[in-house]
């Protein structure tokens, strides 16, 4: 039988075990070597099979990962609803709310699906440990000196080499080292704003952009938000003349996942450099793509200096260190004024060992292998939500990051659910939290960065289970 015929039978022998849900979305295909001893061809044969399913979207690559199902052979999950513009309503930001939630941030025997915190398996522990004894080694100071107000310039010269999306258009002196991301969220808006001024986010949005906003004596602006294209422009240019700050998450958004078009980024910046409004870009899951290749943040298209672009390091390498930075643009000088004020410098330790690490830990290799663990759970979260919840559960479709958005049957209150699934030893974030307005009491954020084990699926079951009694 000739090759041409053989990759075609093993091709039809696949589609067929997915058709009849042998094989299902999120299930793995064995391995080139492992088919082609299965099937007794040459590799060449098997390559050739597995690249014609790809063809016909049936299953999906993952470089250095294997192939894997599509959703193809999954019933067809709709995406949330986009909510409405609301301007009079009254606000309430759920503070009880949030608090609970946060509160069981130490919880050791609980499935950890509320925190956008990555587990331990997915962090390089040794390296870092490596990091900290070749710091600890060549500092002569042990860490105990003030660093430069900017931030370390060892840092932010290992920043700036990797932020290759941005192709050189930023340096180390375009950088200011913070305490994490949502201190350089912070920062800027106190470097744009003064109270009573309004700052735009999006619908649903991260709760601690919204508390730091209200914290600050700001008007939070929601606008109506896409889980696939993002922020809706057109209502967003409608309040912009009012605006004095947009805050958006636009690659791998947290809570809803999407990573909005260039198109629209290079429209949303055309938007605030015409009205002269600052946009403060956190890009935190920027570097957590699926896909080919790091979707560019809007600052890519900034000629104007308004976008301050957000990065850290407490997503993908170290939560605990809280090491981020901004690239404030105009702002820059305002941004350090304040830091003076605020923190005086950052902890030098935790900067170096960052930077040791970026210098000599082969970054890039473990944010490979970080992104496969992502997409992996990725496929089975999305295999065990449509399996064991309702059918009417629309779920969003992240390109990246780790967050995933569920929009349940409008009979049921997450925040009520979370009692009972906490009370099973079970964590998830209410939607309820990702807004100032009273809505989105039937959704939930789920974090998918989390060892995957039988018990993370049997506790995603159990959860399906629960919401099924209330309808």
């Amino acid at each position: 039988m000739s090759r041409d015929v053989l990759y075609l039978k093993i091709a039809k022998s696949v589609t067929e075990q997915i058709q009849s849900e042998t094989l299902q979305f999120g299930d793995r295909l064995p391995s080139l070597r492992s088919a082609q001893k299965l099937y007794n061809v040459s590799l060449n044969t098997v390559k050739q099979a597995y690249m014609e399913l790809e063809s016909r979207s049936l299953v999906e690559s993952r470089p250095k990962y294997g192939y894997f199902v599509s959703q193809t052979s999954q019933r067809k999950l709709e995406l949330p609803s986009v909510a409405k513009m609301k301007i009079s309503e009254g606000k309430n930001t759920p503070q009880d709310l949030v608090d609970k939630v946060f509160g069981t941030i130490a919880g050791t025997d609980v499935t950890q699906f509320a925190l956008g915190i990555p587990g331990k398996s997915f962090l390089p522990l040794a390296k870092l440990k490596k990091s900290i004894v070749n710091v600890i080694k060549n500092k002569n100071d042990s860490g105990t000196d003030y660093e430069p107000v900017q931030g370390s310039v060892h840092l932010r010269r290992e920043m700036a080499k990797w932020a290759l999306v941005l192709e050189g258009k930023i340096t180390e002196d375009d950088l200011v080292i913070t305490s994490g991301a949502m201190n350089a969220v912070y920062n800027c808006l106190m470097a744009v704003t003064k109270p009573g001024d309004s700052v735009a986010v999006e619908s649903p949005a991260y709760f601690g952009i919204l508390q730091a906003i209200q914290l600050l004596g700001l008007k939070v602006v929601e606008i109506p938000t896409h889980p696939i294209l993002g922020v809706d422009l057109d209502e967003l240019k409608k309040v912009l003349p009012t605006l004095s700050a947009c805050c958006f998450v636009t690659n791998f958004n947290n809570p809803l996942g999407f990573q909005m078009p260039d198109d629209n980024k290079k429209e949303l910046v055309r938007l605030i450099t015409e009205y002269n409004v600052p946009l403060i870009e956190d890009d935190i899951y920027g570097n957590l793509y699926f896909g080919a290749e790091r979707p560019k943040p809007c600052k890519y298209y900034d000629e104007a200096g308004l976008v301050m672009w957000i990065g850290s390091v407490s997503k993908a390498l170290a939560p605990g260190y809280r090491v981020g930075w901004v690239a404030p643009g105009k702002f820059k000088e305002k941004i350090i004024r304040q830091k003076i004020v605020q923190t005086v410098c950052s902890p030098s330790l935790y900067s170096d060992v960052i930077a040791d690490f970026l210098e000599h830990g082969r970054y890039d290799h473990h944010l490979r292998t970080f992104r496969n663990k992502l997409y992996a759970n990725y496929l089975q979260i999305q295999k065990s939500v449509a399996a064991y919840f309702p059918d009417n559960t629309k779920v969003s479709g992240p390109k990246g990051g780790f967050m995933l958005w569920l929009e349940l049957d409008k009979r049921i209150c997450t925040e009520d659910l979370y009692d009972e699934a906490f009370s099973q030893k079970i964590n998830f974030a209410p939607g309820r939290m990702f807004s100032q307005y009273n809505q989105y009491q039937n959704c939930m954020r789920l974090n998918y960065a989390l060892e995957w084990t039988d018990r993370v699926e049997s506790d995603l079951e159990k959860l399906g289970k629960m919401i099924k009694n209330r309808i």
